[in-house]
């Protein structure tokens, strides 16, 4: 595993998310057609309406242009088929992985806090402060558990909450 082995750009999960959703579907092929934003999905209330359109925001598959009208992002679908699975090396961490995603959690404690370790400072930039809802799609990518690698995290000393709970940052040992 190399330090710059991250996916970035889109998660194809919240595309599939965004896309599953009546509403945003029918809203996205409404702008796919050329609809401009009061036409859109405009047989749903305001909330509804509203909803639809954060979700194919947050996923990518349409975006804000210069006169702030929404337009169908052209590069979604190439830059997601561009996004190469990592792949499994039979040594090290990379014997817990497959796909570059969580498969087994190691049973000796330091070997998973190793790829615990691995995994947030992939994941999170040190000095870098995140929500929980932040947290979680960076998680995504190497569990679909994401509430028990967190806390994990968080059991190990890798990741740390504010009491709160608003807010997450990585530990980092001096």
């Amino acid at each position: 595993m190399t330090a710059g082995a991250r996916l970035s750009g889109p998660h194809w999960r919240r595309v599939v998310a965004a896309l599953a959703n009546n509403d945003a579907r029918t809203a996205y092929a409404q702008i796919v057609l050329g609809a401009k934003f009061p036409e859109v999905v405009a047989e749903l209330n305001d909330r509804r309406r509203n909803r639809a359109i954060a979700a194919l925001l947050e996923s990518g598959l349409v975006e804000r242009n210069a006169d702030n009208e929404l337009e169908v992002s052209e590069a979604i679908f190439r830059d997601l088929l561009t996004q190469q699975p990592r792949r499994q090396a039979q040594r090290g961490l990379a014997r817990f992985m497959r796909l570059g995603r969580i498969e087994r959690y190691p049973a000796n404690m330091a070997e998973r806090r190793e790829l615990l370790a691995w995994i947030v400072s992939e994941a999170i930039e040190p000095d870098e402060h995140l929500t929980e809802k932040q947290v979680n799609e960076r998680l995504l990518s190497y569990s679909d558990d994401v509430v028990m690698l967190r806390r994990y995290m968080i059991d190990f000393g890798l990741l740390e909450r504010t009491p709160s709970g608003s807010s997450y940052s990585r530990h980092d040992e001096t």
